[in-house]
């Protein structure tokens, strides 16, 4: 039972890494990025490649994954998203190009590992970091897992206590509330999006490579997998809240625990949908959500 809880946290902290970038962004910029799986990825893969010519400690390819994930997202909104903001005829309908859009960009990166690799796994044979293994009270715990933990707890605190109390923070979400007024008020809206797409794709490659250490190997589709994750998460937690989607990776992850080990296993990728529609049909908002008030 307690070797259950450790994996669920585990299994908890890399879909918070993965899901509080993407919540981040839609949070606060409105932008529901579906090629940030993609991102995840790519940043794990472009490591893999690196490793396979130089040898490297974990905390180097921890940089090269963020460095690679905030590059790639930082390009993704200045090449496709901002022109499509830009031609969209109004903000609702820019919207769902972004989504349509997000989904069409993905498909290149993965393209790419995918011809590279042949579909099939990689991970970091090449590095110099060893995975090391804890026992106790019969419970096995690796290094990773203590590292994954730990870095998700810190930065998603850290994301909560920023957006809260740092001017750069409330400037990010007083967009979220209302950009015209925001821009009115002398708030870069455009730096401030860049710079947040610039920390989600960082915090995606972050994940990728962590991920990447604690599986052993991912394959190119990894992304699109973890990406329903997190939409559930998000989406469990309420948009836009930072609190809600450390609880909702976390609930997650105990209920995809439970399905594993007290059934044939079949059922997990359920679990995420399952929680989307339950939270969609009976509280739309979310458990942390607030409801959208409309003034006239």
């Amino acid at each position: 039972m307690l070797q259950d809880l450790i994996n669920a946290l585990s299994l908890g902290s890399i879909y918070l890494l993965f899901a509080l970038g993407m919540s981040l962004v839609w949070g606060t910029v409105g932008i529901l990025n579906f090629a940030h799986g993609a991102i995840f990825m790519f940043a794990a893969f472009v490591s893999s490649v690196i490793t396979d010519q130089v040898r490297l400690p974990l905390p180097a390819l921890i940089v090269i994954g963020a460095a690679v994930g905030a590059l790639l997202s930082v390009a993704v909104q200045l090449l496709a998203f901002q022109p499509i903001m830009r031609r969209a005829k109004d903000h609702r309908s820019g919207e769902m190009q972004i989504l349509i859009g997000g989904i069409g960009v993905a498909a290149i990166p993965l393209a790419i590992a995918e011809e590279v690799t042949g579909s099939n796994p990689f991970g970091f044979a090449g590095s110099s970091y060893v995975t090391s293994t804890f026992s106790l009270l019969g419970v096995r715990v690796t290094s990773t897992q203590l590292m994954v933990v730990a870095a998700a707890l810190v930065i998603g605190i850290g994301v909560i206590v920023w957006l809260r109390f740092s001017r750069s923070g409330l400037a990010l979400r007083s967009i979220g509330v209302d950009p015209e007024t925001a821009s009115l008020m002398g708030v870069n809206r455009r730096v401030l999006s860049l710079s947040t797409m610039a920390v989600a794709g960082g915090l995606a490659g972050l994940a990728g490579v962590l991920l990447t250490y604690n599986l052993g190997a991912i394959t190119p589709e990894s992304g699109d997998v973890l990406l329903i994750k997190a939409f559930a998460a998000v989406i469990l937690g309420g948009v836009g809240s930072m609190a809600g989607v450390i609880v909702g990776a976390y609930v997650l992850a105990v209920a995809e625990t439970i399905v594993l080990t007290q059934t044939s296993g079949l059922w997990v990728d359920a679990v995420s949908f399952g929680f989307i529609f339950a939270v969609l049909l009976f509280k739309s908002e979310g458990l942390f959500g607030r409801r959208e008030v409309r003034r006239t």
